[in-house]
């Protein structure tokens, strides 16, 4: 029976490491993260699984540290798996296992390398992305590749809607791949790094939307960072407004300044090129209907920002 030690976290976590037990692999220990009580808890617990088959966890801030090294050492485990866990490891935990660590990672790589991939595809407009199992190195998402799973994005899904879908693909990769890799049969592609780049994280502040976009990337960045995520900010009457959910109407509209208005009973807003229709949005902190705004502000147009 091959054994490894998980360091996993989320949903994709928690459904690898489901993956794992499922095809009998011993898991003598997951390493997690404690939640964040300044981050929106929506998603599922690796610690909780651990606990219910009995798996020791740890929560260590820095897995990187002697005594966590001497601790994982000592297990002498033949894989690593990391499953959305955040920190990275370094060269002397991955020299512990014996068949090598191998990460999940939520993008077709080589394309969007680095942190929150999802987003970054929304973002990007992509019609497609999914998860990919590879090796590890000290630079992040540039090792071998030894299953990938693709997924559809659709012109209205969210960020939520994707990840849900990526972590579907990822249990699919795992589950298809997992049996040839512990038989040391898996195949491992080199990745081609020029065909991908390097993402970064995001912050709340990254949302503020530029209403000198187009309506399709003003559309992509309200879907990318919708609830559970911050969402798309910006001002209307000098109060700080949410724009949480749209859909672009496909008007040729340009020239005009950005505004928001309320027509026939539903709101929209005029972008740099093109109208957005906004289903969802709320204003000084409270949701509104389109029907509410135009009751209490009037018919006519408002401009952002002001």
């Amino acid at each position: 029976m091959s054994s490894a030690v998980v360091f996993a976290y989320h949903n994709v976590g928690y459904r690898c490491l489901s993956v794992l037990l499922a095809h009998g692999v011993e898991v003598p220990l997951v390493v997690t993260h404690r939640d964040n009580t300044k981050e929106t808890i929506w998603f599922d617990s690796v610690a909780e699984l651990a606990a219910l088959h009995g798996i020791p966890v740890i929560t260590p801030d820095n897995p990187n540290t002697p005594g966590v090294i001497e601790q994982i050492r000592a297990l002498q485990p033949d894989f690593f798996f990391s499953f959305y866990y955040r920190e990275m490891l370094k060269r002397e935990l991955l020299e512990i296992p014996k068949w090598g660590a191998l990460n999940m990672h939520g993008s077709l790589l080589p394309k969007y390398r680095g942190r929150v991939p999802v987003n970054w595809a929304i973002i990007h407009g992509e019609t497609e992305t999914g998860a990919t199992l590879h090796y590890m190195t000290e630079k992040p998402d540039n090792g071998d590749i030894v299953a990938q799973q693709a997924v559809p994005i659709l012109p209205d899904d969210t960020a939520l809607h994707v990840f849900q879908k990526v972590t579907v693909a990822a249990e699919i990769a795992l589950n298809g791949v997992l049996p040839a890799l512990l038989a040391g049969a898996a195949l491992r592609v080199k990745q081609d790094l020029s065909k991908g780049a390097y993402f970064g994280g995001r912050k709340a502040e990254d949302g503020i939307i530029d209403w000198s976009q187009s309506a399709r990337q003003i559309h992509n960045l309200v879907r990318a960072v919708a609830p559970p995520y911050p969402g798309a900010t910006t001002q209307l009457m000098g109060k700080p407004m949410r724009i949480l959910q749209t859909l672009d109407t496909g008007c040729e509209v340009s020239g005009e300044k950005p505004a928001f208005y309320v027509k026939d009973g539903k709101a929209y807003a005029i972008c740099g090129s093109g109208v957005l229709r906004v289903v969802r949005f709320e204003l000084g902190g409270i949701e509104m209907s389109a029907a509410e705004f135009a009751a209490k502000y009037g018919a006519g147009q408002f401009e952002f920002g002001i």
